[in-house]
Parts: structure tokens; C-alpha cells; sequence
């Protein structure tokens, strides 16, 4: 007996489940010593035979026959765990043979009563077993071959030529007139030669005249009958084993279609001669052709194929190419031909693409748009033609901004200014890392626009735009709409508006001052981490799409995390109909996509959305060479009102307790408040370690799950450090939660031994995503390169010592640009001693190359100054 080791089960489990959820199984009948029962077989075609043999161990046929039964033993049990037993609504009584059958293939029992006739149980398994043997790709010493032939003069019959095949030498290829003689096979193949053509004549039955003469040939069909064939019958006959060679011309056919030729230089709208007056709302003016591929067909064309069609001439060559004709199909062209219309540019993008636009003319039908097409000129031609990103003319200098973009960015910065100026909606969706923000501020001074910019964000990351856009664009004028204070739909809103360049909310301050904020159109709306959006019924995105903006830009590094359906919303808000109603984008799009693999359906819908978003990745090395060898960002969190509180009481005890001591125990008071300082900007739980819950307690843990929430799903892997050991304990439990996925956690108890292995199991492409170090135990030493990115969640201080645990990832080796992002809380003191390190690095390094001790010799004034919690942002729900 063959004893199938666990990994050969897994694959046998994998391939009954493929071919059940093909469709590739048939049901069966057996009868073995009296008992009769019912199985369901696997049932490959020809072109699963290498999946199989690929199965099988060794080259024994004892082990063959184990995988055999194993996998016979998967699909019959898949399939009866998708059946339900009462699918044939049969009452009970007594049953014929076939229904005890097929009542058998639904049961968990699969033997058929005893009480049966045995003789006729027999028959009857015999029939089925001849059925199914019928359509079967079993293997044969010789196989069939059908090679189609085009007609050798206008007008006339298809060739079929029927050929053998030597199944193990493909190239061996003769006519079936060398089967007959026996010059190339042995007389034994001629049975299976017959059985093959028996089966060609079930599946096609236009070639069923084969089986007319004693010695079967070629045989002539008409073009209606060959397009049967090809069309209909080819998918069944390869199941089956059978071979069909066609013509090359037949897979990259062309159907005679209509198409709109739209000319941009007859838009209709306001201020139409205006960049900001195009868009996918400009009505567009255009004349119907009748077309062949690319080409354009005259009215002598046309009168040609009318005279084929009349002639009842099924496929007529027209400029040298293949036209399968449709008489009706053909009569509704030629009238529509030199007819004029006109509809907006979304609809004829939409028609292009294969959705529903232009209402076509009467007696023309679409499938999928397979036979309308759209040609333009300008720049609606540009964008069908998906030449838009190379027609950008890169931004190299823009007045006012401060800093230096990298050529990739100066190019996705001309990006967003070219679609702004045609009224596009644009999607920005580079790797994280990659300076959206800087781009998106870059195209802002390029572009000055009718109105302030709204920029809408978590209010994680409003703290950095504040940051972002003072570095980079100190003459904008930037509000805040945020916190208590903020403007309220009654306090003249639009006066405090227009005093500003730049207005940042967040996103739920978005849904809860939506009557605010739709008072008037701004000049731009950007949508930072736009994957907030992706679900189209959540009250956030309804209120986003209800502000009306002369620029819509999207910033985000995952436009699709988990469906196509949030690509939908994305698009929605940043071009709305472009992509039909959310049911017509499931239908046509997200199903096929999804669930059927449709790669015909993923490439449409690429185009559609292809000249609206610009995705650059750190893999790509035009943008690699363009990126230093490590990025380093300081993430500035924003403390939570808990935080807030508890971090001002310890600031209050820590200063009136360091005023009334000296000497070492003043030193050990300053030390001791400083870590309590540091633990509650980490979390609450941290400082007060009493094991409550996480989750919405801390700014810095929702930029951490924010962070590692796009590691994961990109496939990358992090190194988190943290300078104490409690945190990161705290962190365990609440990773391995959230992500399905225990976190490695290497800190100063772990042993030796233990820490070999977790080096080793990171290294691993299976690996943990995420490995969490303590600064001292994991700071040094180790070789952590399959990580691209690297997060310190607490600051040491030490420029220096956090290099080197960084160096655990940027070190020799490492193949990837290394992102180090540093979480800062706002406001604190991690922020002052932060803004010391980066404004005179060398400096800090001397200063603060110990740690926090400088800080004990401060005076209490200026221990103060430094440990104050300054105003800013919260992280909780407004």
C-alpha cells in the first residue's frame, strides 16, 4: 500500500478542488463485488494531463494508481459536499435504477440499494461507464487533427483537412490517409483514430460527414458552417483531445463595427476655451463610420460587402482581412454611416472602453462595445489613445516652492497639473515613500486655481501637512477647519475661507460639516490616503462627493486593498459616471475580474482607469535610480485628548516636584518624569499599565496600524524598534489581532538560540511581516534585510544609535530602497528634541549622544519650555 506523505495530499486537494470548480468531473457507476455505487470522476482534458503527470511519484504503477484513487477520492467527496441531498425534490418510493443513481450521487451514502435487480445495476453501470469514456480525453496511440483551410478562390467552400498526430512527438503530423495504409502508425492506433473522429462528430456536427466514406478525408463546408464550427465547437473539441489548427487571421479577427469620430474642437460648454472649462462633462460633437480594425470604410467598400451579404456569403474578405457578415447588422451600419450626433466626453470614453455611452443607432448592437469604437482628436484622442502621461511636460522649478523634487516627482507634479487643466479627476497612487505630498504641493503653486485648495486627511497626518506645506510652501496662506474652535456654518464661513490658500479638515469632519463645506465650489479638493473613500455607503464619502471642486486629486498608495469595488468609489468621486453605477461595475467588471479571472475584462477596465491614475513603485528601477539608497520621515502624531491629559499632569508633578530637589535626586526626578512622558505619548496602557484595550487610546498606535496596515498589504516587512520592553509586549497581543499573524518579538530575555531563529524565520519569503525589537537587544548585530521598512515607535534621541538599529535592514545585502519612518509625537517633548536633532544634527549628536541625562542639568524654567505640551491636533473622533 502507498502512503501519500501530507504535501502530496495538499496538492491532490488542490487540483480535485480545481477541477470541481471547473466543471471538469462527470458522474459514474460501479460495480464491485455485487455492491454498486456511485462516484463522481474527475474528468481532465487534454490540456490538464500535465497537471496530473505532475502528480505522480516515481514511475511505478502501483504508485500512479494510489494518486489516481486519492485524487478520484477528493473530487467525489468535494462534489458531494457541494450538493444538497434533496436537489432531484423526489418523494420517497420506489425508484428505477437511473434515479437510484442519481439520488446516490447526492447522498453521503453512495451505494445503491441492494434490493436493486443485480444484472440490470450491472447494464446500466456499463452504459455509464461507455458514456463517459465517450467524452472523455483519454489517451490514444494516435490523435485527431483538424486543420481549417481558406478558400482557394472568392466565393468558395472552407477546407477542413483531417491529420494524425503522435501525441508523444507533436511535430510528427501526417493526413489520415497514412493512418488507413498503416505507413505511420500500427494498425492497433486505427481504433483509437475512429474513436477519435466518433467523438468529433458528437461534439461538431458539421463535420459529421466525415464518418460518410470507409477511409475518412478532408471535407469542404461553407462559410456559415465553418463559422459554427470555429466559433462554437472548438473549446469542446480540445476538451475532448482533439486537435484544430486555424488560420492566424481567425484569433485576432476584426468585425465590421461602427465608430464615432469626435472632434474636441466642436466642445460645447462654459468657457469651453479655457483649461478649467474641459473635462468629462464637455459635450463633444461627432459623425458615425462604418470601420474594419483602424480603417475607415468607403461607400465602395460598403457596396461591396452589400453585394457578399445579398450573395448569402457568410465571410468575405475586405482589405485583405477576414469580415464574418451580419445582413442586418450590415444594413443598420450603412444607414447610420455619415450620421451625426453628439453626447459629453464621459459618454464616449464609456463607449470605447466597452460600457454603456452613445445610445447607438437603431438595428446596431454592442457587446461589451466589442464592435463600437471612438476615435478624437485633441485631447479627448490623447486620452483614448492613453498617450496623456507622455504628452506631461515635467515641473522643474515653481515659484514659491521650497525644495528640490527628484525627477520622478517633477513628473508626476506635471501630471496633476495637465489633468487639473482638462478638468480630469487624477489619482496619484506611488508607493508610500515616494512624496506625494511634495508633488501634490509642487502642482498647487504650478496651477493657481479659481478658488482655495481643500485638503482633506486622517487626522493622523494633518499635523504633517501643516509641517509639509510651511517647509515646502511658506507664502501659502493655510487654515485649519479642525477642533472645537473651528468655523461654524453660521460665523461667515466663506470670508474666513478666502483668506486662505490652503483649508485642511479631516475626513469625519468632512461628513459631520458637509452643509458647511458645500456652501460654495473650491478651486481644488485632494484627498490624502484616499483609500478613506473606498467605501462608497459610509457617510464620509457620500459628504466628499457632494463638494463640488474645479480639481479633484486623490492621493493614496493602496487605490485597491481588498475589492475592485473600491476602485469603483475612488473613481466615482474623482470622475463620477465614468465607470457606470455601482451594479453595472459589478457586473461587467468586478465579477468577471474576481471570481472568473477574466483577463480580457482586467485589461478594459486598465484602459479606462489607466489615464487617471499614476502609479509609480519602489521596484521600478527608472524610479529607484532616482531614489537615495534610504529615505528617513518623521511621522508627527497627534496625542489623543486622553493622552493630552495625562501627558500635562505628569508635566505639572514632574515641574513642582524638580523645583523643590537638587542634586542627584532632582537628576533621578527629571529621568523618571522623562520616561513617564515617553510612555504616555506611546499609549495610555503604556503609562498606566493596568492591560485595558489599544485600540482609538493613542495617536501614534493609529499611525502604526496605518503604516503597517500598507506593509502588509503590499507583501513588504518592517522592523518596529521600541526602547521598551513593556510596549512591545503590550504590542503582541494586539498585532497578532489584528493581523492574523503573531508578531516576532526580540527583546533582552529572549535566548540565543531563540533569536537565531527568529532571524532565520524573518529571512524566510513566508516568513512574519512584522518584527518587533527592543532598541538595546535588537539595536546591533543582526542582519534584518528582508525588511524594507523600518519604524521607530519611541525616539532614543541618539542619532546614532537609532542608525544603527536602522542598519539592521540598510546594510550590505539589502536590494530595496529602506523607508525609516520616525513616530514623533506632536506637541511634546519628543517634538522639541526632534526639531534639535534635525536642525543642527552634529551638534545633537554631542549634545544628546547620552540619551535624555542633558536634560536633568536644565533649569526648572527651561525644563519647562522644553517639556510643555504646546496646542496642536487630537487623534480621537471630533
Amino acid at each position: 500500500m502507498i502512503v501519500l506523505d501530507n504535501a502530496m495530499a495538499e496538492r491532490i486537494e488542490a487540483l480535485a478542488t480545481y477541477f470541481v470548480d471547473s466543471g471538469r468531473y462527470v458522474p459514474s457507476l460501479t460495480v464491485v463485488g455485487g455492491i454498486a455505487r456511485s462516484w463522481w470522476w474527475p474528468l481532465p482534458t487534454a490540456g490538464d494531463r500535465d497537471l496530473v503527470r505532475a502528480l505522480l511519484p516515481g514511475s511505478t504503477a502501483t504508485s500512479h494508481r494510489a494518486v489516481a484513487d486519492a485524487l478520484a477520492t477528493a473530487v467525489d467527496l468535494a462534489v458531494r459536499t457541494r450538493l444538497r441531498a434533496d436537489l432531484l425534490g423526489r418523494k420517497p418510493g420506489r425508484r428505477t435504477i437511473p434515479e437510484a443513481w442519481l439520488s446516490s450521487l447526492t447522498a453521503s451514502d453512495p451505494t445503491l440499494p441492494p434490493s436493486l435487480d443485480p444484472a440490470k445495476v450491472a447494464a446500466f453501470a456499463a452504459s455509464v461507464q461507455d458514456w463517459v469514456r465517450s467524452g472523455a480525453a483519454v489517451p490514444a496511440r494516435v490523435r485527431v487533427v483538424l486543420r481549417v483551410c481558406e478558400p482557394w478562390r472568392e466565393g468558395g467552400d472552407w477546407r477542413v483537412e483531417l491529420l494524425a498526430q503522435d501525441p508523444d512527438e507533436p511535430t510528427l503530423t501526417v493526413p489520415a490517409a497514412d493512418v488507413w495504409s498503416g505507413d505511420a502508425f500500427p494498425p492497433a492506433a486505427i481504433a483509437d483514430y475512429l474513436l477519435g473522429l466518433g467523438r468529433v462528430a458528437r461534439i461538431a456536427p458539421e463535420l459529421a460527414g466525415l464518418l460518410d466514406s470507409a477511409a475518412p478525408s478532408d471535407i469542404d463546408l461553407p462559410g456559415g458552417a465553418l463559422v459554427s464550427l470555429v466559433r462554437d465547437r472548438v473549446g469542446a473539441l480540445t476538451d475532448a483531445g482533439i486537435g484544430v489548427e486555424l488560420p492566424a487571421w481567425w484569433s485576432a479577427r476584426r468585425r465590421l463595427r461602427l465608430r464615432a469620430k469626435a472632434s474636441t474642437r466642436t466642445a460645447k460648454g462654459p468657457d469651453v476655451a479655457k483649461p478649467a472649462g474641459l473635462g468629462l462633462d464637455t459635450l463633444v460633437s461627432f459623425t458615425w463610420e462604418a470601420a474594419l480594425a483602424d480603417r475607415r470604410l468607403t461607400k465602395a467598400d460598403l457596396l461591396e460587402l452589400q453585394r457578399a451579404a445579398a450573395a448569402k456569403q457568410t465571410l468575405v474578405k475586405v482589405r485583405g482581412q477576414w469580415v464574418e457578415l451580419d445582413p442586418a447588422e450590415l444594413a443598420a451600419i450603412v444607414a447610420a454611416a455619415g450620421t451625426s450626433g453628439e453626447a459629453t466626453a464621459a459618454a464616449l470614453v464609456r463607449t470605447a472602453m466597452g460600457l454603456d455611452g452613445v445610445a447607438l443607432p437603431k438595428g446596431v448592437s454592442a457587446v461589451d462595445g466589442s464592435e463600437v469604437d471612438v476615435v478624437a482628436d485633441g485631447w479627448l484622442g490623447e486620452l483614448l489613445d492613453g498617450v496623456l502621461h507622455a504628452k506631461v511636460a515635467p515641473i522643474e522649478d515653481v515659484d514659491g516652492f521650497e525644495g528640490t523634487l527628484r525627477p520622478y516627482q517633477q513628473r508626476g507634479a506635471g501630471w496633476l497639473r495637465f489633468l487639473g487643466g482638462l478638468g480630469l479627476g487624477a489619482c496619484l497612487a506611488d508607493d508610500m515613500g515616494l512624496g506625494k505630498t511634495a508633488q501634490m504641493i509642487a502642482a498647487i503653486l504650478a496651477e493657481p486655481v479659481n478658488g482655495p485648495t481643500l485638503v482633506v486627511c486622517p487626522v493622523s497626518v494633518l499635523g504633517n501637512w501643516q509641517r509639509e506645506l510651511a517647509r515646502f510652501s511658506p507664502s501659502l496662506r493655510v487654515k485649519v477647519h479642525h477642533g472645537a474652535d473651528r468655523v461654524r456654518a453660521d460665523e461667515q464661513p466663506l470670508a474666513e475661507r478666502a483668506e486662505a490658500d490652503v483649508v485642511l479638515t479631516t475626513y469625519s469632519l468632512v461628513a459631520r460639516d458637509v452643509d458647511l463645506l458645500t456652501q460654495a465650489p473650491w478651486g481644488r479638493l485632494v484627498m490624502d490616503e484616499a483609500q478613506q473613500v473606498k467605501n462608497p455607503g459610509t457617510a464620509q464619502t457620500r459628504a466628499i462627493r457632494r463638494i463640488e471642486a474645479g480639481r479633484r486629486v486623490a492621493l493614496t498608495g493602496t487605490p485597491v486593498e481588498n475589492r475592485l469595488s473600491e476602485l469603483w468609489s475612488l473613481m466615482h468621486v474623482l470622475n463620477p459616471g465614468l465607470l457606470g453605477t455601482a451594479a453595472e461595475f459589478k457586473r461587467r467588471f468586478a465579477v468577471p475580474i474576481e471570481v472568473e479571472h477574466d483577463t480580457v475584462a482586467a485589461d478594459r477596465l486598465k484602459r479606462i482607469t489607466g489615464p487617471f491614475v499614476l502609479r509609480r513603485v519602489k521596484t521600478d528601477r527608472s524610479i529607484i535610480n532616482d531614489l537615495p539608497d534610504k529615505i528617513e520621515q518623521t511621522e508627527h502624531c497627534p496625542l489623543t485628548r486622553e493622552q493630552a491629559t495625562l501627558y500635562q499632569a505628569v508635566v505639572d508633578d514632574l515641574i513642582e516636584r524638580a523645583a523643590n530637589a537638587e542634586g542627584i535626586e532632582r537628576r533621578g526626578l527629571v529621568l523618571a518624569g522623562i520616561m513617564k512622558l515617553k510612555q504616555v505619548c506611546n499609549h495610555p496602557a503604556h503609562f498606566a499599565r493596568d492591560g485595558s484595550r489599544l485600540s482609538g487610546r493613542s495617536g501614534k498606535l493609529n499611525r502604526v496600524e496605518e503604516l503597517l496596515d500598507e506593509i502588509v498589504e503590499a507583501g513588504d516587512k518592517v522592523l518596529c524598534f521600541t526602547q521598551y520592553s513593556e510596549w512591545g509586549d503590550l504590542l503582541v497581543p494586539h498585532l497578532t489581532a489584528r493581523y492574523g499573524e503573531a508578531p516576532l518579538w526580540l527583546h533582552g530575555g529572549v535566548p540565543r538560540k531563540r533569536r537565531d531563529e527568529m532571524v532565520e524565520r524573518f529571512g524566510l519569503s513566508g516568513g512574519p511581516a512584522v518584527f518587533l525589537l527592543s532598541l538595546k537587544a535588537g539595536g546591533t548585530g543582526l542582519n534584518l534585510t528582508a525588511a524594507s521598512h523600518v519604524i521607530h515607535l519611541d525616539r532614543w534621541w541618539n542619532p546614532a544609535v537609532e542608525d544603527q538599529a536602522t542598519d539592521r535592514a540598510y546594510r550590505i545585502g539589502q536590494r530595496r530602497t529602506v523607508l525609516v519612518h520616525k513616530l514623533v509625537s506632536a506637541g511634546t517633548i519628543e517634538e522639541r528634541i526632534d526639531e534639535l536633532i534635525m536642525s543642527k544634527r552634529a551638534l545633537a549628536q554631542a549634545v544628546v549622544g547620552t540619551g535624555e541625562a542633558w536634560l536633568t542639568d536644565l533649569s526648572t524654567d527651561d525644563l519647562r519650555d522644553v517639556i510643555s505640551l504646546r496646542g496642536g491636533t487630537f487623534a480621537e473622533a471630533e
